[in-house]
């Protein structure tokens, strides 16, 4: 079993950890590296030497006890102190009567101070270590017999640059290796603080130290760092510093949720109209406005620009549909705009007279954010209508509104969801693998660790922009709206992908059922 959070966060033993709980009652934090410096730095003042490794080393003795597979277990130790925590578990296992060699792919004359000291000390346990440091690249790693996991120190939060040379020849042999691989603190080459891995080790699981690195949990850290798990090692736990980021959950948009009375009718939660829909892309509007029924919306009108306009929704005759032109804006209490509404004279022109119509929270989505990118005079009526909104770029969108390549929003995706935030006085929500959530006050963005391959289908991201305006025409704020949504969107894939729906094949029109599930869960604050 997990130890409990009060035993890891416990500095008599500081060798506990606890899961990183995409449903937890309280905001896990996300901290950047010089966070995690500092915090470590005001401990090395307090502590004798050698404690921080040798509490590092314990906890994950304890983890791979518990979730590695039974069998030998190979240690791969970098040059650093990543490698110092490898060598204490390795020493401690191998105490313990583990099977365990111990590979070090570094000049062991050349290791920091407290990762010599454990290399001493796994010496005189007598665990069984080779040096790799001049490994023949030219050909695969021949792994010992009967390894059942390999567990990874080669590299910690520290990398500033690519992996490259022998780093990045063993991180490749790690993921060709077809081992289960456990990662400590962060997966080799993997960037604490924006998630970039090319390359970084693909690993099972990963025990952080400290505490989580916002890099876990956004880009390429979902497919590397797979299940992941927090060591406080014996330090107050969440730390004294302000987080870069927080792990999206319910513990942050809960208590806005949208709670119903006996006592209310369809007019009480929100008229919500989705428009777009062009000629060729009607479907789009018709998931999203779906979408929103499925997510409490009281009525849900569509307005389509395609002429003449769908009459009827066979599949849900419960929606309103019409020609965008004879929609009763005022009667509305919230827009999506964007959803298959195509860019060409016609789309200009009703997207700058919707913005100079009463100013109702906003949902820009798709054709909506490149119209806004590409004309000023449409970013100036934006500003000028005052109303609350949200925008939901994926990093091609976001590029265009900031005016940058895609690689520059991808080399660091808070950082540009913050920007981005700013730049519209909006909330943003920057869609990808860890969806980043961003308000203009400039407060930590929310990482969202729900979702998995089954949302890499045509018109989620529209199932997504309905779900977003109901929760605002049901009166909820933008952030905490965005935040619910995106966590419930992606609880929706995982409930499908655990039940064996997916991840490939999934619809978006498959979100629809889980995702009320989850919703009503929430609403009755049943965990989801």
């Amino acid at each position: 079993m997990t130890p409990s959070a009060s035993t890891a966060n416990s500095p008599e033993s500081g060798d506990g950890w606890f899961a990183l709980d995409a449903a937890a009652s309280a905001p896990v934090p996300l901290y950047d590296v010089a966070a995690i410096r500092r915090i470590e730095n005001a401990a090395y003042t307090q502590l004798p030497g050698f404690t921080l490794m040798s509490r590092a080393g314990a906890a994950a003795a304890r983890w791979l006890a518990c979730h590695a597979p039974s069998g030998p277990l190979l240690f791969l130790a970098g040059p650093g102190n990543n490698g110092g925590d490898a060598l204490v578990a390795a020493t401690l296992l191998h105490s313990a009567g583990r099977a365990v060699q111990l590979w070090l792919a570094a000049d062991p004359q050349r290791l920091p101070a407290d990762a010599e000291t454990a290399w001493q000390q796994a010496h005189a346990a007598g665990v069984p270590i080779s040096v790799v440091a001049g490994t023949d690249t030219s050909h695969d790693a021949d792994w010992p017999a009967g390894t059942a996991a390999i567990v990874d120190g080669l590299l910690g939060i520290g990398l500033n640059r690519p992996a490259d040379g022998t780093m990045a020849w063993w991180i490749g042999q790690l993921n060709r290796s077809a081992l289960p691989v456990f990662a400590l603190d962060i997966p080799s080459g993997l960037f604490a603080d924006t998630g970039a891995g090319a390359p970084a080790v693909r690993a099972r699981r990963t025990l952080t130290f400290i505490a989580a690195k916002l890099g876990l949990l956004t880009l390429d850290g979902r497919d590397c760092a797979g299940e992941v798990d927090i060591a406080p090692i014996g330090l107050d736990y969440p730390p004294d510093e302000t987080p870069h980021c927080l792990a999206n959950g319910p513990a942050l948009f809960s208590a806005a949720l949208p709670r119903r009375r006996h006592a209310s009718n369809k007019g009480t939660h929100g008229s919500l109209a989705v428009i777009g829909g062009n000629l060729g892309m009607t479907g789009a509007p018709l998931l999203g406005a779906r979408a929103a029924q499925f997510l409490g919306a009281g009525k849900v009108h569509i307005g389509f620009l395609a002429q003449p306009a769908p009459l009827l929704d066979p599949l849900h005759p419960e929606l309103m549909l019409h020609a965008v032109d004879a929609l009763a804006l005022a009667s509305m209490s919230a827009l999506v705009i964007g959803p298959g509404m195509g860019t060409d004279a016609g789309a200009h022109k009703q997207f700058a007279r919707l913005l100079q119509a009463a100013p109702l929270p906003l949902v820009l989505d798709a054709d909506a954010l490149n119209l806004l990118a590409a004309d000023p005079a449409l970013a100036g009526a934006l500003a000028a209508s005052g109303a609350a909104c949200v925008m939901t770029p994926h990093p091609l969108e976001a590029a265009r509104l900031m005016g940058v390549p895609v690689a520059e929003v991808q080399r660091n995706r808070p950082a540009a969801a913050a920007a981005l935030a700013a730049q519209w006085q909006a909330v943003v929500v920057l869609k990808g693998s860890g969806t980043v959530i961003a308000a203009p006050d400039g407060s930590p963005c929310a990482l969202n660790p729900t979702g998995n391959a089954a949302l890499a289908s045509a018109g989620t991201g529209d199932v997504l922009a309905g779900m977003l305006g109901a929760l605002l025409a049901q009166g909820m704020a933008p952030l905490a709206a965005a935040q619910a949504a995106v966590w419930i969107h992606g609880r929706a894939a995982d409930v499908l992908v655990a039940q064996g729906t997916g991840p490939a094949g999934v619809t978006a029109s498959e979100l629809y059922a889980p995702a009320r599930t989850v919703f009503n869960q929430l609403l009755a604050g049943a965990r989801a």
